[in-house]
């Protein structure tokens, strides 16, 4: 018998109050657990291990892999709402959940938008949302013809599956690619796009509920590096009203158009006068980690709140701003003589780890500070992450 289909149901909170299931174990499920003891209501992870982030501090925590049909059958069967700490899970997988009845949030018709970049692309040219230029390339020759017209380089993207750098290439000629348009060929090819001359990356983060209620946060500056987002500014410094509402206008439009449920993180290129849409997240995103110190309402909070349809919380910041510097992975496994060392040094820093062993470039973690002072908090920020992964020593 499956080793899910072993595990004791999920206990129900007294008073008739929700179990929320959510696919895999990672950090985005583990920093559900805090507000679902806030709201009463019970999370159930399906973990891919015992020692998987969200299994270290959620009680209910069955192991399983979301590509197993029978495992996550029955993990569901327990849940009144499943969500997801990623969107990797396959449509044979999520059909199936649909056809049992489980109530799926979002969607599976939505997460598509977020599991294909190539349909993605195609939604959001249909809604006259700004996106780069782009194209479906199943060969060099479809790729020449694309850099020729647009530019190079061009960046190419795997439409399924990548994340944080990876699934991306920026190429210089059509050859640079053909390895990927070689295993690609069976599959629909890959996702072409211009390399579009930004000014800098930002992002939006809004919440809808299954009732229309959405609710969006302030525009973010996210700083990249080598693909990894390693520092948020909330809200993003010097922005422009005019492209502020714009951003936020267009992140409502999508979610309301493609139904999501959830919080939906829309990704961002500030170009000059205006922007593209680079990417879509269809659950919580390390853009909004700020949100869990900075904000009247932390996304992970609003995420729960949106998939159970219940009144969205409030949005608005608590202090100016507020700088998260993401925790990577150094040299140095053992953490906590660092950990005692910052929080000493800095007691108004929030830091919060993952439980993950630690890997070199791996996140395992972000710090959040608040106040009136940018250059100050961001200097805050880089020193505690620099320190946790052994950049610095002092």
């Amino acid at each position: 018998m499956n080793d899910a289909q072993e595990t004791p149901s999920p206990p129900r909170a007294p008073g008739g109050f929700p179990v929320v299931g959510v696919i895999g174990g990672g950090q985005l499920a583990r920093m559900m657990q805090p507000p679902a003891v806030n709201l009463a209501i019970t999370l159930s992870v399906l973990a891919e291990s015992e020692d998987a982030s969200a299994a270290l501090v959620v009680p209910h925590a069955p192991v399983g892999e979301h590509t197993d049909l029978e495992a996550v059958r029955a993990f569901a069967r327990e849940c009144d709402v499943v969500t997801f700490d990623h969107e990797h899970v396959p449509a044979e997988v999520l059909s199936a959940l649909e056809a049992d009845g489980v109530t799926l949030h979002p969607s599976p018709a939505a997460l598509v938008y977020a599991q294909d970049k190539l349909a993605m692309r195609r939604r959001l040219t249909e809604l006259g949302v700004p996106c780069p230029a782009w194209a479906q390339v199943t060969d060099t020759a479809g790729l020449q013809a694309f850099g020729d017209e647009h530019g190079w380089p061009v960046v190419v993207k795997t439409p399924r599956g990548g994340y944080d750098g990876k699934g991306v290439r920026v190429v210089r000629s059509a050859d640079e690619a053909s390895d990927w348009l070689e295993r690609a060929a069976d599959s629909g090819g890959l996702l072409a796009e211009e390399a579009v001359p930004f000014t800098r990356e930002l992002a939006v983060l809004v919440a809808r509920s299954p009732s229309g209620q959405a609710a969006v946060w302030p525009v973010v500056e996210t700083v990249q590096t080598d693909g990894i987002c390693t520092e948020v500014l909330a809200p993003a410094p010097d922005l422009p009203e005019e492209l502020a509402a714009g951003a936020t206008e267009a992140a409502l439009r999508i979610v309301g158009e493609l139904d999501v449920t959830g919080v939906m993180a829309v990704e961002l290129f500030e170009v000059d006068g205006g922007f593209v849409v680079n990417e879509l997240a269809m659950r919580p995103h390390n853009s909004g980690h700020w949100t869990i110190d900075g904000s009247v309402t932390s996304q992970f909070e609003q995420h729960l709140r949106a998939v159970l349809d219940l009144p969205l919380g409030a949005v608005a910041a608590r202090a100016p701003w507020t700088v998260m510097g993401n925790v990577l992975g150094g040299d140095y496994p053992e953490l906590y003589p660092a950990y005692r060392h910052i929080l000493a040094r800095d007691p108004g820093l929030k830091v919060h780890l993952y439980g993950k062993g630690v890997r070199p470039g791996r996140k395992i973690g972000h710090v959040n500070v608040s106040g009136d002072d940018l250059a100050d908090l961001r200097s805050r920020a880089q020193h505690a992450a620099d320190y946790l992964q052994g950049v610095i020593t002092e």
